[in-house]
């Protein structure tokens, strides 16, 4: 299969599609970005690696970075996570108060804004600096010593993120919050503002595709189990209440980002990131699931 000519083709048709959607705004730098970035990576267990439009680029992943931190919280408490946030679609947008309520502080799932609160938490309880084991865990699985954090995304998403601290606010209030508030957030905000490329996510995610392991030196970094747990999470919950017509229209695990970027995944076969800032009314990149949709349909390599 020639992979670098379907992502040629994917380039193609959709670089100058018309799209309806808008640019994540709420985050005063996130609506600097050029609306007309567009670039993709497809990077195969055994077959090599394919790229298209801007996919070395570097831009901030946002609710990307909820894999890794998941990841590395259940390293840290295995199945006692699960007592603190649960594995269930929200059916609500990502940054909604309201189930908190009626579910006594416990999130749905780890992937909306609350349940990545309580993994935040977590680790800032149990690790002597977050941050540090976030950026050390995010450089290794990607290949990428030079991933860092963006300073201005950060600031940016401090002065504004007001739902963010009311969340964990409540959630502390319920007793579902170990740690004072700002330290949450200052990790949770920083989280989001890693910037990474398309090359650097399709690296990155390629241990959910390939049993726990980095290709390149067989090393694990997650047990199968784990693995399994992760992706049945990003095929069910990953595009918050849009996870049904990803799934729908991809057939793949996958994460998005409000800064335009979706990762997936195809287990034992590839990860693949795409990056494109116009979101659409849910707040998934629209070009990037026309993308992935292409991709899956003209390959014929989804789970399904």
């Amino acid at each position: 299969m020639d992979f670098q000519k379907i992502l040629n083709t994917i380039e193609d048709e959709l670089s100058h599609k018309e799209v309806f959607g808008e640019v994540a705004s709420y985050i005063p730098e996130l609506a600097k970005v050029d609306p007309k970035k567009f670039g993709m990576y497809l990077y195969c267990v055994n077959k090599g690696e394919y790229q298209m439009g801007d996919s070395l680029e570097k831009f901030s992943i946002q609710s990307i970075s909820k894999v890794f931190t998941l990841s590395i919280g259940m390293k840290l408490l295995g199945e006692d996570l699960w007592k603190r946030v649960h594995v269930e679609p929200s059916g609500d947008p990502f940054n909604s108060l309201t189930q908190l309520e009626y579910e006594c502080g416990i999130p749905r799932n780890p992937f909306i804004n609350a349940g990545a609160l309580v993994v935040a938490d977590i680790l800032v309880s149990n690790l002597d600096d977050p941050k540090a084991e976030l950026l050390k865990f995010v450089r290794k699985v990607s290949g990428n010593e030079e991933i860092d954090y963006d300073p201005n995304i950060a600031a940016s998403e401090k002065s504004t993120g007001y739902r963010n601290y009311a969340m964990v606010y409540y959630m502390k209030a319920l007793g579902n919050i170990k740690n004072e508030v700002e330290p949450i957030l200052d990790f949770y905000f920083h989280q989001c503002s890693l910037a990474m490329s398309c090359k650097d996510l399709a690296h990155a995610f390629m241990i959910y595709a390939n049993q726990g392991k980095i290709p390149d030196t067989g090393e694990t970094i997650l047990s199968t189990k784990k693995i399994k747990r992760i992706n049945s999470l990003m095929q069910t919950c990953g595009f918050y209440d849009e996870a049904g017509e990803f799934s729908f229209e991809v057939g793949l695990p996958g994460k998005s980002g409000v800064g335009g970027g979706i990762v997936a995944i195809h287990p034992e076969q590839y990860s693949v990131a795409v990056w494109s800032p116009i979101l659409n009314k849910k707040g998934n990149s629209e070009l990037g699931m026309a993308a992935l949709e292409k991709l899956t349909t003209m390959t014929g390599l989804s789970i399904f």
